[in-house]
């Protein structure tokens, strides 16, 4: 099966709940992605930026326990980066960020799948640096990403959009939230236009989640949608929910031979909804098994439904 490399930040989240208690959890968007699909029994590896301060040592710690390989130079950070995390009374959170970003990796070309997404794709110097990986990987390997819009750090909606689409441009599958279409696009953005607009723009496949209404998907050859239910679950909090819905989407299509290389990208683009749905229920499946338990602790793939 082919191997997947995952691009981005990796960080602490510093918790502060409700109760006023307050907990240091290992977390970033690209990381839980990464810590997801090795969860769910894919060969990962995560090219990061940390530093050799005792931050980084609990994310290399947690890297591998979950048998994550970190690509050689992510550890040369001045300081590992950090965000603090605000949940509310119903489990949803809010974010301020200290991050410093730069991909400076020199990357072997032995994976079949790069993910990127969030911070890394927008925030300089690294993100130009994340653009021209991609650009390079396509000649070998499928591109997934997911927008995860950060308001607080990407500035003005407008400006982040155009190095977002830049970026959906280079990519088969593209995953964003109602609440990342919205920032982008403004509250009157339909959900199936914004998905269309983007399928044009290259993707083969293209997805909004919708918290607990599950999932929109929409295909680009086709230009159908279809619908994915939300699972019924008690949620303690939403923190690492998407990312876990994105490991999900993409463990469901290298299984089924959709991503993991050029022939995956072919086959991808021919695909039919029946073909890339159990991938969506799948992500669903995920998603909700994160939610019902604190903190971005994603399911292994034993805990799945069968």
């Amino acid at each position: 099966m082919a191997r997947v490399l995952v691009a981005g930040e990796a960080l602490i989240d510093v918790v502060r709940r409700v109760d006023g208690s307050v907990e240091a959890h290992v977390g970033g968007s690209p990381l839980n992605v990464a810590v997801g699909l090795a969860r769910l029994g894919h060969d990962t590896e995560l090219a990061t930026h940390i530093a050799g301060d005792p931050y980084g040592a609990l994310i290399v710690g947690r890297l591998g326990e979950d048998g994550v390989q970190l690509v050689p130079g992510s550890d040369t950070a001045t300081r590992t980066s950090t965000a603090q995390a605000t949940l509310a009374e119903d489990g949803s959170a809010s974010y301020e960020f200290d991050i410093d970003w730069r991909f400076e990796q020199q990357l072997s070309p032995d994976f079949g799948h790069f993910h990127t997404g969030s911070i890394a794709a927008v925030l300089q110097p690294g993100a130009i640096q994340v653009e021209q990986a991609i650009r390079a990987a396509r000649e070998h390997a499928t591109i997934s990403f997911d927008p995860n819009a950060r308001p607080s750090l990407m500035g003005d909606p407008h400006d982040a959009r155009a190095q977002i689409e830049q970026l959906i441009g280079l990519s088969d599958v593209v995953k964003a939230s109602d609440e990342d279409i919205e920032w982008l696009y403004g509250q009157q953005a339909s959900l199936d236009a914004v998905l269309a607009l983007w399928a044009r723009l290259g993707p083969s496949l293209t997805v909004a989640t919708r918290g607990p209404d599950g999932a929109r998907v929409h295909l680009a050859r086709t230009g159908e949608f279809a619908d994915v239910l939300g699972a019924s679950v008690d949620v303690v909090d939403t923190v690492g929910a998407g990312d876990s819905f994105q490991s999900g989407l993409v463990s469901g299509l290298l299984d089924a031979g959709l991503l993991g290389g050029p022939d995956s990208r072919a086959a991808l683009r021919g695909a039919s909804l029946t073909d890339v749905l159990p991938a969506a229920a799948r992500a669903v499946a995920c998603s909700a098994i994160t939610v019902s338990r604190a903190g971005a602790n994603p399911p292994h793939r034993e805990e799945l439904p069968s």
